[in-house]
């Protein structure tokens, strides 16, 4: 990923306007969504079009690594972020002001229970987007390089 290249934002309107305050404040506006609701900004490249695609996800935190759930609200396939990062673990990411590359892994069988139960303690619906869709919704590990 080099500077120059162009970051296309997430095309869903509000999530747009998020991530434009965002990254216009610095992460001022939009690290905190809600009350004890934190976002980041995960920057992946498109597995197809080989462009950088940036979105916005709750994150949680698992010592050094952050923590973030591939839910889509529970649709029955994966978010594109999620299998961008499949093809191209390698990523940018920024927390409130902070930007660093790190790479993305899929937490493991034995991590996962332990994971999901620090996600849901941030974002209790991931329990329910789980009961509406039969795929096996993944944590993501976010590792700085």
């Amino acid at each position: 990923m080099t500077a120059s290249e162009q970051v296309l934002d997430s095309p869903e309107g509000w999530v747009a306007d998020h991530i434009r305050r965002y990254v216009e404040t610095d992460g001022a506006e939009g690290h905190e969504w809600r009350p004890g609701v934190w976002t980041l900004l995960l920057t992946t490249r498109g597995r197809r079009s080989g462009k950088l695609r940036r979105t916005a996800l709750i994150y949680g935190r698992d010592g050094d690594a952050y923590l973030v759930v591939a839910s889509q609200g529970g649709a029955p396939e994966h978010p594109a972020w999620y299998l961008n990062l499949l093809a191209e673990p390698e990523v940018q990411v920024q927390v409130g002001a902070e930007r660093f590359t790190a790479r993305a892994r899929t937490a493991t069988p034995e991590e996962k229970p332990r994971m999901w139960r620090t996600m849901t303690a941030t974002w209790p619906a991931y329990d329910g987007y789980q009961t509406r869709t039969d795929r096996e919704i993944p944590v993501v590990v976010l590792e700085r390089v």
